[in-house]
């Protein structure tokens, strides 16, 4: 069962889902642009937490099967995983405290929101301090189930100093997560306001652009004796690109040489596998359009259709791990890249 759904008070799934209907509505008689949506999570994010829109006390559903009674709207939250905190920042959620990347560092794509509501950064990934989150004195603990960013080992430790919830951002797009969030926070509204925003953003850029002919693909390029995982089909980036109006090139799954079945958002693929690609546009991973260069100058890769059509671009230096801050910098980017002159 997919986590964040409220078993016994709050808002349950199909209010959720009459939620998303009435703001699909709502997008098309705004037409509001994603810059607002940033300014209002910024505002949001350091400022005070909305006013709860659930009731209290509520019992969320965790990823791990499990349930969490959360006996009032959260006021201060330790994230112990960096990748759940830039949804939570999305929404305002009033994070305090937060787990870094590996290099202690918060992702370049929302780390100055963190500044500005004074989020702490009180571990690297992979370097769990109970003592800190002692100190930091939550009332809510959010846990990752699965990533390299997951504390999970220390899931007691945290249970007993407030209540913990587990999340799984690896089975579900940014806004399940966000939505998720959300109920466990009391902030469903907020959530949905910067879901709309980001929303009415794509369909205004799709206007504002020309998709080039023919198909596109998504690679993270590491080069010879590396792997490099090239986006799929139902992938994140492969749904926001789509929705934008280009037409994926799904990779052959035989590529794929991890252990265990193909993944549904990347083939883990070998550099040889690359010349065999053949969509006629090509968006580099992790890079911006300079960085992109050195594929298109990959005297190996030199005959794929879109080293040929001059048709290779950076999806941003922020854009291989998918959230409210980084989707909205590649739609930018691709924006900057198509804008229909």
């Amino acid at each position: 069962m997919k986590s964040g759904a409220i078993k016994s008070t709050g808002i349950p799934g199909r209010v959720r889902a009459a939620l998303v209907g009435v703001a699909v509505t709502a997008l098309a008689l705004t037409g509001c642009a994603a810059s607002d949506a940033d300014a209002e999570s910024t505002d949001a994010a350091t400022g005070e937490a909305a006013a709860s829109n659930v009731e209290y006390p509520l019992t969320f559903e965790n990823a791990d099967g499990t349930t969490t009674e959360i006996p009032e709207q959260p006021t201060n939250i330790v994230s112990t995983s960096v990748t759940v905190t830039g949804s939570l920042l999305s929404f305002g959620a009033p994070v305090t405290a937060s787990g870094a990347a590996a290099n202690g560092q918060f992702f370049a794509q929302w780390a100055d929101i963190a500044d500005e509501a004074g989020v702490e950064a009180i571990w690297a990934a992979g370097e769990v301090d109970v003592e800190s989150v002692i100190a930091a004195d939550p009332d809510l603990i959010v846990v990752a189930a699965t990533g390299a960013d997951s504390a999970i080992d220390n899931l007691s430790d945290f249970q007993d100093i407030a209540p913990t919830i587990v999340v799984d951002y690896g089975g579900e797009t940014w806004q399940e997560l966000t939505l998720e969030l959300a109920e466990a926070t009391g902030l469903t509204e907020d959530a949905q306001a910067t879901i709309d925003g980001f929303e009415a953003h794509v369909a205004e850029v799709k206007e504002q652009i020309t998709v080039p002919e023919g198909e596109a693909n998504i690679i993270s390029c590491n080069g010879p004796g590396e792997n490099n995982p090239i986006g799929r089909v139902g992938g994140p980036h492969a749904e926001l690109l789509t929705e934008l109006g280009f037409t994926i090139e799904d990779p052959n799954v035989e590529w794929h040489n991890q252990e265990g079945d193909p993944r549904n958002d990347f083939v883990w693929a070998s550099y040889e596998n690359l010349t065999e690609l053949t969509a006629d546009t090509t968006f580099i991973l992790s890079q911006d359009n300079e960085g992109a260069q050195a594929f298109a100058d990959d005297s190996v890769l030199a005959n794929l259709p879109s080293v040929q059509n001059g048709q290779v671009y950076g999806l941003g230096v922020n854009s291989f791990r998918v959230d409210f801050y980084s989707a909205t910098e590649i739609v930018d980017g691709v924006l900057a890249n198509f804008a229909t002159a």
